[in-house]
């Protein structure tokens, strides 16, 4: 089969990568524009459009595929790409663009996409994140049969994974990605034999995955620490979570904590209870976090050992 591919982030160069090594015939990838990164900022290619340079396959980087839309010239690019590629079916991982109705009827198998959750839990933007926020026991890859609403199209295979305690978007990131690939091929492997079932998403248990915002990271020691905990490790690495801690003027970034305790009521949230090597142990509302890894304004990453030398609650 002729195998186009869309997507843009590290998950989803490990996806291709592993349709390429399984011997399909790529001719078209569609990725995001080149972005500023790093310190100079310099126009940097996404991990995808790196891999696909490195196997010599054709790209397109339109900024939209909206041919009535605010670039409606390199929407017709694009169109004209998926034109000359002629795929049997395109596959898509965390792209970015929306996929207008003319995409989805272009391959002959329309496009299948690879998404980290248990549909129809967490649509959207953030699954993974959402899905340790919320304290979820499970989560997965689907792989979904595209239509064109928002990860409302008909399931193909499902697979779970379990969500650990000490589980970070990172991790976890992880995980899906290599588990979303071995799925894709295998389902890229069914799919002209006919053996893959269409199954419609049901009406209940639908949960939207909001995209993060830079707000949510200051930590409210007002919520129970349970609470906390979790979205300390959902917001691993980005866009993290900061602190407020007696003796420093600037939020501390919080990369690690412990949930020491969730039920303990305290009359002073934000009170430190201990600093030791193990943890700075602090009182939420109701429940005891215990922070465990640190970085200050302008600083490096820390162990709390290092972190608390020098520091109390009263300097």
């Amino acid at each position: 089969m002729r195998v186009g591919f869309a997507g843009t982030p590290e998950f989803s160069r490990i996806a291709l990568r592993a349709i390429i090594d399984a011997g399909y015939h790529v001719p078209l990838v569609l990725t995001q524009p080149d972005r500023p990164a790093g310190r100079g900022l310099k126009l940097t290619p996404s991990p995808v459009k790196q891999l696909a340079i490195e196997h010599k396959i054709p790209i397109a980087q339109p900024r939209s595929l909206r041919l009535d839309g605010k670039y409606p010239e390199e929407a017709h690019a694009g169109q004209e790409a998926l034109k000359i590629a002629n795929l049997d079916v395109l596959v898509v991982a965390a792209y970015g663009l929306i996929l207008p109705q003319w995409v989805l009827e272009t391959p002959r198998y329309g496009c299948l996409n690879i998404h980290a959750s248990l549909l129809p839990r967490w649509r959207g933007a953030a699954p993974i994140q959402r899905a340790i926020e919320a304290g979820d026991a499970a989560t997965g890859i689907t792989i979904m049969q595209m239509d064109i609403g928002l990860d409302t199209g008909d399931m193909l295979l499902v697979e779970s994974l379990p969500i650990t305690q000490t589980d970070t978007a990172a991790t976890l990131h992880d995980k899906l990605a290599a588990q979303g690939a071995r799925l894709i091929v295998d389902a890229l492997k069914a799919l002209p034999r006919n053996l893959l079932q269409r199954i419609p998403q049901p009406a209940e248990g639908v949960t939207y995955a909001a995209k993060l915002d830079k707000a949510e990271a200051a930590l409210d020691l007002l919520q129970p620490a349970s609470i906390l905990a979790r979205r300390i490790r959902a917001f691993n690495p980005a866009p993290g979570t900061t602190i407020m801690l007696p003796g420093i003027a600037d939020p501390v970034k919080v990369w690690r904590a412990e949930l020491l305790d969730e039920k303990s009521s305290s009359t002073e949230p934000g009170k430190v209870l201990s600093i030791s090597q193990q943890g700075i142990d602090i009182t939420c509302n109701p429940g005891t976090l215990r922070l465990t890894e640190l970085q200050r304004a302008g600083g490096k990453r820390q162990s709390v050992e290092i972190f608390v030398q020098g520091w109390s609650p009263n300097t």
